[in-house]
């Protein structure tokens, strides 16, 4: 039973993945006709928003058309975050995907043009093609000369030369016998490259990388690790033209060309301003690569939260940046209604102005129902290991429908530790109960203020007004 309780305990700190708000959204659960499933994907409910951006993404993926912009409206609680996540994971890896809060902007050391127009460059990927030499087969012998030992009697005045070794490789057509140096032997020793691999050799940078054991040494051993890959003898001339794809964002190319440090400044985040000369001379060299087939634009996205954050100044650089024939596609999100536009006294919908509006394809999102919110808590409560028992669900979705459904959601990993106080495994209505009284929503947190505010400091209450003024003069 120790050995047991061990292995359990080491599978546990081997799990170091944190469980974050929106760690449970895997898609935007579409099936093949773009349609919306009920529940797939962590993504519940929300069909017609889901169907609405499921059409966003194949824009993006084509990337064809630039500078459209998308607006995720919707009250607070309603997705629309999970909806942007939703689309940032569908997307994979090769289309460029950057996250920014509204607020942000605000509090770094940068401009506010400057940390936009970042922003925006980091969202755009660039797709470099170039074609490398490469020497590919199966290694049929390597045979490495050792220098002479220290105590060997050399030739007077002469040094011990360094090691030295012939190495064979064959394809189905030719075979070739190659002299090797010091460091490709050193390099072939790390990959631990023995008689019968299939390696593949880059000329330019002398890297070896081992592509698997040739089929016709399979039986070679009774018996192989499970990492062991078994591939074909390649065929046709040993050395040959590869093409080799890097990807990366123009904001990486402008750090790079612009700073002292160069490549470092990615890591520090000390990018400081760039110059609109460097930017520019980039974009001109982007464009030669273009017409030369040497390089492709990958169009990304630029998610950017709490929209109603900015002031009138940037939604007037994002209308210029949106014509801009390199921009990404924007997906802003907003839950706030008719509302003042920061740094003017006009009222405008979701504090956006109105010419903005009307470059923006707007996306709603509806309250969740009873059922969706049972829905989600089930799929929370499977993302962080909580196994709760099915009246405890029923209570909890009824709190989610009277609160809110993050205030539900909180509550699922502190009942979960109130479940382990009294040591049970599974949460019960009891343990709701008693988190539901110790941590207050809003409603409850108003109302207790209401009856108790005239016991706080500052408190602006109506009737109390005449005493605040006399305290103020």
């Amino acid at each position: 039973m120790a050995d047991l309780k061990r292995l359990s305990e080491s599978r546990d700190l081997t799990r170091i993945e944190r469980i974050g708000a929106h760690s449970h959204i895997r898609g935007l659960g579409l099936d093949s006709s773009l349609e919306a499933r009920d529940a797939s994907e962590g993504m519940v409910g929300q069909l017609p928003a889901r169907r609405a951006a499921g059409l966003i993404l194949q824009l993006i993926r084509q990337g064809k058309i630039a500078g459209r912009a998308v607006l995720l409206a919707g009250q607070p609680g309603t997705g629309k975050t999970a909806l942007a996540m939703g689309i940032a994971k569908s997307l994979g890896a090769e289309t460029p995907f950057a996250s920014v809060a509204a607020s942000e902007l605000f509090s770094l050391d940068l401009s506010k043009t400057e940390a936009l127009t970042q922003a925006f460059r980091r969202s755009i990927g660039v797709r470099i093609k170039e074609e490398a030499e490469i020497i590919e087969g199966e290694v049929v012998e390597i045979s490495i000369d050792r220098p002479l030992s220290a105590g060997s009697a050399a030739p007077s005045g002469a040094t011990a030369p360094g090691k030295t070794g012939r190495l064979t490789l064959k394809t189905t057509d030719m075979e070739t016998v190659y002299e090797l140096g010091g460091k490709m032997i050193e390099a072939l020793g790390k990959e631990k490259v023995q008689s019968g691999d299939v390696i593949a050799l880059d000329k330019a940078s002398g890297k070896v990388t081992k592509l698997g054991r040739s089929i016709g040494r399979s039986r070679d051993y009774d018996a192989v690790g499970p990492h062991t890959k078994f591939v074909k003898c390649p065929d046709g001339e040993l050395q040959k033209r590869k093409e080799v794809v890097h990807c990366v964002t123009l904001h990486e190319i402008d750090v790079i060309n612009s700073r002292t440090q160069g490549f470092l400044a990615l890591f520090t985040g000390d990018t400081g301003e760039i110059r609109a000369e460097v930017r520019e001379q980039i974009d001109t060299k982007v464009a030669e690569w273009r017409e030369e087939g040497k390089a492709e634009i990958v169009p990304g996205v630029l998610f950017i939260d709490e929209v109603h954050m900015l002031d009138i100044e940037c939604f007037s650089f994002l209308n210029r940046a949106l014509e801009n024939d390199m921009s990404p596609i924007l997906v802003i999100a907003t839950n706030r209604g008719i509302t003042s536009i920061r740094g003017t006294n006009y009222r405008s919908p979701h504090g956006i102005p109105p010419d903005f509006l009307d470059r923006l394809l707007i996306i709603t999102t509806q309250p969740y129902t009873e059922d969706e919110i049972c829905k989600i808590l089930d799929i929370r409560c499977n993302e962080e290991d909580v196994e709760m028992s099915a009246d405890a669900k029923v209570l909890l979705t009824k709190i989610g429908v009277e609160t809110s459904l993050r205030y539900a959601i909180h509550l699922i990993t502190s009942a979960a530790l109130a479940c382990q106080k009294r040591k049970g495994k599974v949460v019960e209505m009891e343990d709701i109960s008693r988190v539901y009284q110790l941590f207050l929503d809003v409603k409850r947190s108003t109302q207790y203020l209401m009856e108790y505010q005239s016991q706080y400091m500052f408190n602006e209450v109506p009737g109390e007004a005449d005493g605040d003024d006399a305290m103020r003069s």
